[in-house]
């Protein structure tokens, strides 16, 4: 399998994302991601930074990518994984349920907190 056809199966497969939508994250147009794809390029190097960007904000192995070999994923530390997902949220523009969500946590305080570890601690209990 060739880096294209992995791109395009971690794009679909795992990301489930269309080009055009891929593009949207990476702030590029859905022709550059079908011409990754496609192997269109007279200039391959000229799509570096947008694979580099995939990898980082995906956190894609690179490596992986390029040669096939180890794993498709980076492993994220626990703290790494938060500071993703919060990074994600708030990149968003929209007004988005886990925004207002996150902005709801950041207000309690800590007897809130606190009740609210007891209420998930009962829930999982169940």
């Amino acid at each position: 399998m060739s880096a294209a056809e992995r791109f395009k199966r971690l794009r679909k497969d795992y990301l489930r994302l269309s080009q055009s939508a891929l593009g949207e994250r990476l702030g590029v147009k859905r022709d550059v991601i079908n011409n990754i794809e496609n192997e269109r390029t007279k200039n391959p190097e000229r799509y570096e930074p947008v694979i580099r960007l995939m990898c980082n904000q995906f956190n894609v192995n690179e490596h992986w990518l390029r040669t096939g070999e180890g794993d498709m994923f980076v492993q994220l530390s626990r703290d790494e994984k938060i500071a993703t997902f919060i990074g994600n949220v708030l990149s968003d523009e929209s007004d988005t349920f886990k925004k207002r969500f996150i902005s709801m946590l950041s207000k309690l305080h800590e007897s809130e907190w606190e009740l609210l570890e007891k209420m998930v601690e009962g829930i999982k209990k169940d």
